[in-house]
């Protein structure tokens, strides 16, 4: 389904950390913010704000 919008499904995640869980959530947090820094800036981004000016 995100491929059908044109996301990459790399930049979607999903999971379970309770809130007992600081040191994960922390964990988790980090690894996906450093995922989603490898993969560069979201091209979707430039579509939409050229088509806002449109």
């Amino acid at each position: 389904m995100l491929e059908d919008l044109g996301i990459d499904p790399e930049r979607f995640a999903i999971e379970w950390v309770s809130s007992a869980e600081a040191p994960r959530f922390a964990e988790v947090v980090t690894a996906f913010t450093d995922k989603i820094r490898s993969l560069g800036p979201n091209p979707l981004k430039k579509k939409t704000a050229a088509c806002a000016c449109a």
